[in-house]
């Protein structure tokens, strides 16, 4: 018993160094409001809203002229069962808030607000466009989340259109038979989610493919068995803990011990609605539709998002 007790803890304290390797950020935008509030685990009690940004460069003291390339909130409900994770394309016309260096402050694609004032401005925008608040916020570098696949064994995907990548070394991509998938490592994945140049819809294509590798990865890990081989779970969690920046509240570990019953059939995948890519100002740009969006973000802060999505199922991705 005494050994299996200095087990148990060396293995906590190990998990706990490994929580420590994230690099954070002190994000002043979020409220502080449910951080008295929170559960044997740490993590606020009740609802929450995650902010989730993704990037080629996620450097958080050099935003200069970067973009985030992927917007997701991720809502869990109320009772930690399940998630639904909303994408807000990049191009979205929304209000940016102006920042303390006086940048923004007029309507702009969404992805600005994060060259014009980092994780901060981004929150501050993201609440204005969608009426919540946020909670905590991540960031993941596509670099990093190769070795995310990796460190679960690669992913299983189903092709949905047959296409080449513009990036080197331009792999194909080949649509999957009926009940096939094709097996891609941490690279091909990553260069699966990158594409958008050579769909009709852009972005759209982009988020469902990217929609795709996070239920993969989910599936994966859990039928590998990745939280119960100690092996496989240090790997998984060196992998994500060297792939993310969080803000300065949040504790991933105790995020995921928290959230650890919920696969991929309790996360529903969604897209903020829209009404069309108009040019503004000389851009493409996409337009929110206003009443539909207010709805899903409505039943997001209330914790409804799911009866939401049954009746709206073309929001579903």
């Amino acid at each position: 018993m005494v050994l299996l007790g200095a087990a148990g803890v060396g293995g906590w304290l190990y998990l706990r160094g490994v929580d420590k390797k994230v690099d954070r950020i002190s994000v002043a935008a979020l409220s502080d409001t449910k951080q008295s509030a929170t559960t044997p685990e740490g993590i606020a009690d009740g609802a929450m809203n995650i902010l989730l940004l993704g990037s080629d460069s996620r450097d958080p003291d050099n935003t200069s002229g970067s973009r985030t390339d992927t917007i997701m909130v991720a809502h869990v409900s109320a009772d930690h069962e399940d998630v639904q994770l909303v994408s807000i394309p990049r191009d979205t016309w929304v209000y940016v808030p102006e920042s303390g260096d006086g940048e923004g402050g007029e309507n702009a694609k969404i992805n600005s607000a994060y060259a014009w004032g980092g994780a901060d401005l981004m929150v501050q925008t993201v609440e204005k466009f969608t009426g919540l608040q946020l909670d905590h916020v991540m960031m993941i570098d596509f670099a990093g989340f190769k070795e995310i696949i990796d460190a679960v064994g690669g992913i299983d995907i189903k092709v949905d259109k047959t296409f080449t990548s513009i990036h080197a070394p331009h792999r194909k991509f080949t649509k999957n038979a009926a009940g096939t998938t094709t097996h891609m490592d941490g690279a091909t994945a990553l260069d699966y989610a990158r594409q958008r140049k050579q769909f009709a819809d852009g972005d759209f294509t982009r988020i469902a493919h990217q929609h795709q590798i996070i239920k993969a990865v989910m599936d994966k890990a859990t039928s590998t068995g990745t939280i119960t081989d100690l092996t496989k779970l240090t790997s998984f969690l060196n992998a994500t803990a060297s792939a993310i920046t969080v803000d300065d509240t949040l504790s991933p570990l105790n995020l995921a011990w928290a959230l650890r019953a919920i696969g991929s059939s309790d996360v529903t995948f969604l897209t903020n609605p829209t009404s069309g890519t108009p040019t503004i100002d000389g851009q493409s740009v996409v337009k929110s539709d206003t009443e539909k969006a207010t709805e899903l973000w409505e039943s997001v802060g209330s914790d409804t998002v799911a009866t939401w999505a049954l009746a709206n199922p073309s929001y579903v991705r």
